[in-house]
């Protein structure tokens, strides 16, 4: 939790349950990392998003059908009221990002709400590299499909301006015999192409040119490179200055010079690493095939944080649903059997108890790797929630589920877990269900009975596989 430092957060709770509120409101007398807007309206609370720009909705599992949906992409902690499996089958249909619980207990939703804000940011970060890149890639393609230089050129600086707003954005080739250098390529002003700069005039392209690397100018008032000059810049209402040298086997032709009167901040580390890589594009279009390759790595990272658990590493609820709507459709078309198995950590609150969370955590997380191992390649293991997991065993008919669930039960049971260091072994209970059966006529029944047989296995004693109706 580390990696981002948390500011304070508005969060926007829609509830009625008083219990919750209660609960809710405790918690946010206490912590100073948030600030909670509570409505008990879906009307006032889809009105206010706006205002109040929350980091994350907490939202009663009753009013997910009124919110979820209406013009939000906000990340969703649902606070589970009444019927505990109704209200979390309600809050997975709706895929919410997370759930709580009674009994309510600070810790548990203090964890989650950091673990979603957290898990936004890295998507957002994500994403906004990803469009970063596809600007380069975008310039390398026409770099490379374009004859006309001075239409290449162009497009570059045009690019630059669409994604920045800067009062200047040009690119100079440099005459390092007379020390002078050339706008060839501006957006500003049609006529300064071609103008003549002395580059007397100008430390910071100086500065870049001698360096070979981006020169920042966060402040034209405070720069003491930018003393002898100042009288010149103070009338423009030039805040910030970068510059980007662009090197041709080591040697620099030219630059990206951009200007900003922005007074709220100066061209952020992002910026600056884009132009950079704008800057050697321009100068090789072979860079092309690398940033191409470094989109498709970001690209597939993104896709795999959104189908997996944050803590276990394994799938998450939402893709395992996609995943048994499809085997089960399979299923029907071809006659095939499946089957669903349910498991469950015997006696894990004792765990976190005496060990405490994150200890339990670490055991999740190697309880899930070791159920990883342990499977085919062609089942689908997910964390279902909490300590239980689920596991899909596609064109596996009743007996051999039951072999391989007590084949995993008892994997468990033997191995040594690293972080309880020698204390008492781990078990597992495990419900199953089957298709075909006469109560399975949709893919929500076989995780409701295999559920259901959870429930028995739990309630006779645990340590033990139970199938359903059988």
């Amino acid at each position: 939790m580390n990696s981002l430092k948390m500011h304070k957060r508005v969060i926007a709770v829609l509830a009625k349950e008083k219990s919750a509120i209660k609960f809710l409101e405790g918690f946010s007398g206490r912590e100073e990392l948030y600030k909670f807007h509570f409505y008990k309206t879906p009307h006032a609370f889809i009105r206010n998003l706006d205002k109040t720009s929350p980091a994350v909705l907490i939202i009663e599992q009753t009013f997910l059908s009124k919110v979820v949906g209406k013009n939000t992409e906000l990340p969703i902690l649902a606070i589970i009221t009444g019927a505990a499996k109704k209200g979390i089958e309600t809050a997975i249909h709706y895929q919410v990002d997370g759930y709580i619980v009674k009994p309510y207990m600070d810790v548990d939703l203090e964890y989650k709400l950091k673990t979603i804000i957290l898990k936004n940011y890295a998507i957002e970060k994500m994403l906004s590299e990803i469009r970063e890149l596809e600007v380069v890639v975008e310039l390398t393609n026409m770099i490379s499909s374009t004859l006309d230089p001075n239409e290449v050129l162009f497009s570059i600086v045009q690019k630059i301006a669409e994604v920045m707003p800067v009062s200047r954005c040009s690119i100079i080739r440099v005459d390092w015999i007379h020390r002078y250098a050339y706008v060839i390529a501006t957006v500003e002003d049609p006529q300064a192409k071609g103008l003549k700069l002395n580059l007397k005039k100008y430390p910071e392209i100086i500065a870049a040119l001698k360096s070979k690397k981006p020169v920042l100018i966060e402040d034209t008032d405070k720069d003491p490179r930018m003393q002898e000059v100042r009288d010149l810049i103070i009338p423009l209402g030039i805040r910030s200055i970068l510059v980007v040298p662009i090197l041709l086997r080591d040697k620099v032709i030219g630059t990206l010079f951009l200007r900003t009167s922005r007074t709220d901040h100066v061209f952020s580390d992002n910026e600056v690493k884009l132009l950079n890589a704008i800057g050697t594009a321009s100068a090789n279009a072979l860079y092309n095939a690398f940033l191409f390759e470094q989109i498709e790595d970001e690209k597939t990272r993104l896709e795999k944080l959104s189908i997996t658990d944050y803590l276990t590493g394994v799938y998450n609820v939402r893709y395992f649903y996609h995943r048994s709507i499809e085997e089960f459709s399979r299923s029907e078309r071809y006659n095939l059997p499946a089957s669903c198995l349910m498991l469950d950590i015997d006696h894990f609150k004792k765990i976190n108890d005496t060990c405490g969370h994150k200890v339990g955590d670490k055991v999740l997380k190697e309880f899930a790797q070791v159920l990883k191992k342990g499977i085919r390649k062609s089942d689908v293991l997910a964390r279902y929630g909490g300590e239980e997991f689920i596991l899909l065993l596609p064109q596996t008919p009743p007996d051999g589920a039951f072999k391989e669930a007590e084949r995993l039960r008892n994997m468990i049971s033997r191995h040594n877990f690293r972080y309880l260091k020698g204390r008492k072994k781990i078990t597992v209970s495990i419900g199953l269900a089957s298709y075909p059966h006469d109560n399975v006529k949709e893919h929500e029944d076989l995780i409701t009975f295999a559920d259901d047989a959870l429930f028995k296995a739990k309630n006779s004693g645990r340590n033990k596989v139970v199938i359903y109706d059988r």
